[in-house]
């Protein structure tokens, strides 16, 4: 059974469809039309040394690359334990993720840790972006009141732990316009350390009917969660089904996201667009619910953990091992959908007192998989990262694979790197009872504008355990 939690963080919002006519365009947008403004000298240093490797990190080709990447991205290895969130004032607000109204009163929070002894001088800066996550054309001054470059000022010093860092926690200022935001923070010179995608969305534009549907098959029943939708616009669209484009998601994840869905059904009298597919285009694989282990401690073995050693520098922790769950019965649990809670059971400040320890994983199979296995989650920023890369031993039928992470409650599943992408459903099988979340992401770029606007969000859970 899922354990009772205890930390500051608040469960996810459910953020509701509006169903309000939308108002006219701002001002704004005529701006937008006639905007032509290159970003200027890009976010990148290539000249730039790589530091020093970490205290049980092996060293990692993931951050050679210094080169601006418009996605969740980590350039630096000192750099961990990154939240990106919406601040509820709830019990698990950390599961929020960043998706705010233009019009919503609190904007999302930035947290994250930089190994070593000394603190540095970080600023943060935002870019806005188009459907695709390419820097859009505008200017500052078009979606920003202020200054874009912020000091992150609040930081503070990690005590009497093994592995020193210092915690940073920023909060993105207001902006004036929806659509895709990239949030980066700079170091010295301008180097990217870390960068964070962030929706802004605009309400009453649209009414968005999102519901589970069945995909016409047969196993795949079994095996898929298929999204239905429809979309009522209040716009004067020439050609809706070409103009306004969607994005659909599973756990807020983006490595698999779907895109280019193009309507089933097109009601131009009754201004509505009805996406109902039948070749699985909106269905995903149900998966299972997400693996866990919790290290909140160090003075006892947590559910999952198989050894640990407090007296090492940094800690070691060596997890239970683990074996595909393809094939086998559905086991119904509550999950945290890949998500993970940081925390420290000895002093109650995860921020400043949590310790980093390396973790050690630990897959059995009796051959080795097509491709390359690695864990995957929100841990690692839904990406297959070098240090998360598991290696397997003939002799012992076992992948592991070790990793710096902080005390904290983990959701996590392993993934084999194919040609067309994380695949999951071997290590993890794929049962439609499982409890998913899905998001809509509806987007508009009006006529004579060089940007599209983020004009409609809505989320579904799927199988959900909550009354």
């Amino acid at each position: 059974m899922y354990p009772r939690f205890s930390f500051k963080y608040a469960a996810k919002p459910t953020l509701r469809a509006t169903f309000a006519l939308m108002p006219r365009f701002s001002p704004l947008l005529l701006l937008l039309a006639t905007a032509c403004v290159p970003l200027g000298t890009p976010i990148t240093d290539p000249n730039a040394t790589r530091p020093p490797a970490t205290p049980g990190q092996r060293p990692t080709e993931y951050y050679a690359d210094k080169t601006l990447r418009y996605e969740d991205a980590i350039y630096d290895p000192n750099v961990q334990t990154v939240q990106c969130y919406v601040p509820t004032g709830q019990a698990n607000e950390v599961f929020s993720p960043p998706v705010i109204s233009l019009n919503q009163g609190q904007s999302p929070v930035l947290e994250f840790d930089m190994l070593g002894g000394q603190g540095q001088r970080l600023t943060a800066k935002l870019i806005h972006c188009d459907l695709n996550w390419q820097p859009s054309v505008l200017t500052d001054m078009q979606f920003l009141s202020e200054i874009n470059e912020q000091n992150i000022t609040n930081y503070r010093a990690s005590i009497g732990t093994k592995v020193p860092y210092y915690h940073y926690q920023v909060q993105m200022p207001r902006v004036k316009l929806s659509g895709n935001y990239l949030w980066v923070v700079q170091g010295a010179g301008g180097m990217p350390l870390l960068s964070r995608r962030v929706l802004v969305y605009e309400e009453g534009a649209v009414q968005i009917a999102l519901k589970q549907g069945i995909p016409v098959a047969g196993q795949e029943r079994y095996t898929l969660q298929q999204v239905d939708f429809g979309i009522r616009y209040n716009l004067n669209v020439v050609n809706p089904a070409q103009e306004i484009k969607v994005v659909l998601r599973q756990n807020f994840r983006w490595d698999n996201a779907k895109y280019n869905l193009r309507p089933t059904f097109v009601r131009d009298a009754d201004r509505q667009l009805d996406y109902q597919y039948f070749n699985f285009e909106n269905a995903f694989p149900a998966l299972s619910e997400f693996r866990f282990f919790d290290l909140r401690t160090f003075r006892s073995l947590g559910i999952g953990v198989a050894k640990l050693d407090a007296e090492a520098s940094p800690r070691t922790a060596l997890l239970q091992p683990e074996t595909t769950r393809n094939g086998q019965r559905y086991t119904q649990y509550d999950d945290i959908n890949g998500q993970r809670v940081i925390e420290s059971r000895e002093y109650g400040n995860g921020d400043t007192n949590g310790e980093y320890l390396d973790v050690t994983f630990q897959l059995r199979s009796e051959q080795t998989a097509p491709g390359p296995v690695y864990v995957l989650g929100a841990l690692t920023d839904w990406q297959l990262k070098d240090e998360f890369k598991l290696t397997y031993d003939a002799a012992s039928q076992l992948y592991t694979g070790h990793t710096l992470l902080k005390q904290g409650y983990y959701n996590y599943i392993y993934a084999t790197q194919t040609a067309q992408g994380p695949s999951s459903v071997a290590w993890e099988g794929s049962y439609q009872e499982t409890e998913n979340q899905y998001d809509l992401l509806v987007y508009y770029r009006p006529p004579g504008t060089r940007t599209d606007l983020l004009i409609g969000y809505q989320q579904l859970r799927v199988n959900s355990r909550q009354p």
